[in-house]
């Protein structure tokens, strides 16, 4: 972009006098600008045209001339960065934004949040950290699950109003008496994000490739084939009943792309651009369920906007706020809510500890203090009494101290707030006569751990989203946490008394039969949970329809921005 080229040199113009007028020769101004004396002037004349400042030459080689500066740098750039906007070229805007970091702050603060930007309804969202590819399949982070859950589809979808799965890709389902024949019957007229018909044999194919990854096949392992019985239908044939079926279809895991283009679905949201600072999704106008309002999303990625830790656009990863935290006396928390999902302390049950000694660990980090004294923001999070509200962690009776091993290895991963659980820990053990190695896992989950086998104790972060009950039954199948923590006849066990659980028809029966297999784990002293977060979304004024969801975050496809003018 030339005009970046313009802007930077105006930028060296301007800062020598902070844009007060200058008495200065041709010479100075072209060593100020690393340019010939002849493309200066060329340059003087260019800017003038352009209405950024006057420039009265003085005849007479060596002759001071008059600088005078019409706007300043910054005003400059906040036009241009408009002017780009408008004409849908948000990739040069950004870089428009590159060239001087240290105003980055103030330079994005206008444009972030809802804005109707050259007519369309724009919602512009700054974020901490570049995010990882969106594909169909298991992803680390809470925003990549997210955004799947707007550009992709399933068979089944999960939504606020309903417990249970409902129709998206598929109208409605049939399930035979003995429960092994599943049909899915598809929405006669759908389309993928880049125009195509999209047709039922596509669903079958790519059906039958997630179900070869390896978590998914895990998942999925009650299914024998998907048959396409006619083209309006999918079957899945079952090897034993699984009632879950159309909760797994629903997870955002369970999504589908396109067979040739993985980041191409058919959901709400299109994905139009996807680069390390800007992620853009417009409206998909052949979205087969309600359209969303919004037009466009964008998430402003800028890390050294968000290094300082008092004004970024997200404090924490569970706290979003929609436009720049210096605002904050316009911004407002939208909604609040507890996570369910929470951080734990698992122990291997095959390793050094007994059961006596596994039970007094769990019963040292669940002391009210153990939480309380962690120097970290007490809104942040609180502590956790149960896996799930009304899933209560076991009481044991007060026992005399037992003797814990001389050493012991914690391995933990993120989140930060498991630095400081790990450090207090140590300490604590440390009085009790016990030295513990601490090794840290620099990733979300455990799927490329290889230490995993070498740890006693284990610390870590379980997201739940749609569905919590169905989550937990999920997090046994495919986590490889639960291998690392059982020998294999114990977790040929568990995946046992899961395939029983699956085979009840009965909703409500599976879910009590999960909670009691929950609490033997934690009657067992296998796992417990430690704290959970605290989420929370703000916004300024004039964006609408934002409700938490439970990943922390919201469905776009809600949000609505008043025409301007209107409020």
């Amino acid at each position: 972009m030339r005009i970046l080229n313009k802007l930077n040199q105006f930028q060296r113009l301007w800062h020598p006098s902070a844009g007060e007028r200058q008495q200065v020769t041709v010479a100075e101004l072209a060593e100020r600008c690393f340019c010939s004396e002849r493309h200066i002037r060329t340059l003087l004349g260019q800017l003038s045209d352009l209405g950024w400042l006057q420039w009265q030459a003085q005849s007479g080689r060596g002759k001071r001339g008059q600088l005078i500066f019409m706007r300043t740098p910054e005003n400059v750039r906040t036009e241009l960065m408009e002017q780009l906007l408008n004409k849908g070229l948000h990739q040069n805007a950004l870089d428009l934004a590159k060239i001087a970091p240290d105003q980055l702050r103030h330079l994005l603060q206008p444009f972030l949040g809802g804005q109707w930007q050259n007519n369309v309804p724009t919602l512009r969202i700054p974020y901490y950290r570049p995010l990882e590819p969106i594909e169909p399949g298991f992803l680390a982070g809470r925003a990549e699950q997210n955004l799947s859950r707007q550009i992709f589809s399933g068979l089944t979808r999960f939504t606020r109003e309903h417990a249970l799965p409902q129709p998206d890709l598929a109208h409605h389902w049939h399930i035979s008496d003995d429960g092994l024949c599943w049909d899915f019957f598809i929405h006669p007229t759908l389309y993928w994000h880049n125009s195509e018909p999209l047709n039922t044999a596509q669903l079958q194919q790519q059906l039958q490739h997630l179900l070869q990854l390896v978590e998914l096949k895990s998942l999925f392992a009650s299914v024998k084939v998907i048959e396409l019985p006619h083209a309006g239908c999918l079957r899945f044939m079952l090897s034993r009943p699984d009632y879950w079926l159309a909760h797994r279809l629903a997870s955002y895991c369970s999504r589908i792309a396109h067979p040739r283009h993985s980041d191409v679905g058919c959901g709400p949201f299109r994905l139009v651009s996807f680069k390390d600072n800007l992620v853009r999704l417009e409206s998909f106008e052949y979205y087969h369920l309600r359209h969303p309002l919004l037009q466009a999303v964008e998430l402003w990625i800028t890390p050294q906007l968000f290094n300082d830790s008092a004004r970024t656009g997200c404090l924490h990863p569970v706290q979003i706020a929609i436009g720049e935290q210096e605002q904050l006396t316009d911004l407002r928390p939208i909604t609040t809510k507890i996570s369910l999902g929470f951080c734990y302390l698992a122990i291997k049950q095959h390793g050094k500890l007994t059961l006596a000694q596994a039970r007094t660990l769990m019963q040292m980090v669940r002391e009210p203090e153990m939480v309380a004294t962690l120097p970290l923001d007490s809104t942040l999070i609180t502590p956790n009494t149960g896996m799930l509200p009304g899933w209560q962690t076991p009481e044991w009776e007060q026992q005399e101290a037992t003797e814990l091993p001389k050493t012991l290895t914690l391995i933990y991963n993120l989140p930060v707030e498991l630095h400081a659980m790990a450090q207090q820990l140590k300490q604590h053990l440390a009085t009790r006569g016990c030295e513990l190695k601490i090794i840290f896992h620099d990733a979300k989950n455990w799927s490329d751990c290889q230490r995993l086998q070498d740890a006693d104790l284990i610390m870590g972060d379980r997201l739940i989203g749609e569905e919590p009950e169905y989550t937990l039954e999920q997090w046994l199948r495919v986590d490889k946490l639960w291998p690392a923590l059982f020998n294999p006849g114990q977790y040929a066990n568990l995946q046992t008394r899961l395939d029983n659980i699956q085979s009840s028809v009965s909703e409500l029966q599976r879910i009590d039969d999960l909670k009691a297999l929950f609490h033997s784990l934690m009657e067992d002293a296998v796992i417990t949970p430690l704290f959970n977060y605290r989420y929370q979304i703000s916004a300024p004024p004039g964006v609408c329809g934002v409700k938490l969801n439970t990943w922390g975050w919201f469905d776009f496809a809600d949000v609505w921005l008043p025409p301007p003018g209107s409020v």
